[in-house]
């Protein structure tokens, strides 16, 4: 967590954020997981519904980041890389999200496994097609945000 310059994550540096707000009250953590009150009443449901991004993997990805934070971080790199070159290659304008989605939840091979040679003769509506469904088979997953229900 960089609350001092840029947050790379959902609040990039908003000061309002609760969480850059709840590391500071707690004596400035890095990461929730540090926090002697983790898993605390924050986390009850997080991983039942989504904001603009999933929360599904929030919790094993603390947990990842706990136990080998040089591990996560090199699969985060990974990933990121991956959402790259989705985006670069394969997004017709419509597709950001599912991308985004698809690279959180899923395992780097199972990513790295969408990918085929002779793509990028296709015309971009076309391989963007074709990506989407190769993301849906290989995911065994529904590749949507799902909406916090009202009471």
């Amino acid at each position: 967590m960089n609350h001092f310059g840029h947050c790379g994550g959902c609040g990039f540096g908003n000061q309002s954020c609760p969480i850059v707000r709840c590391s500071l009250e707690h004596g400035n953590l890095q990461y929730c997981f540090e926090c002697l009150e983790y898993p605390c009443e924050r986390y009850e449901g997080i991983d039942s519904f989504d904001s603009f991004i999933t929360h599904k993997n929030q919790k094993v990805d603390l947990e990842k980041a706990r136990k080998d934070m040089d591990a996560y971080t090199a699969e985060q790199i990974q990933k990121r890389q991956i959402l790259e070159r989705l985006l670069l290659e394969y997004n017709d304008g419509r597709k950001k999200t599912l991308f985004c989605l698809a690279v959180n939840l899923m395992s780097v091979r199972d990513l790295t496994a969408v990918f085929a040679d002779g793509d990028m003769d296709l015309p971009q509506k076309e391989r963007a097609r074709l990506m989407e469904a190769r993301l849906k088979e290989k995911s065994r997953l529904e590749l949507k945000l799902r909406k916090k229900k009202q009471p």
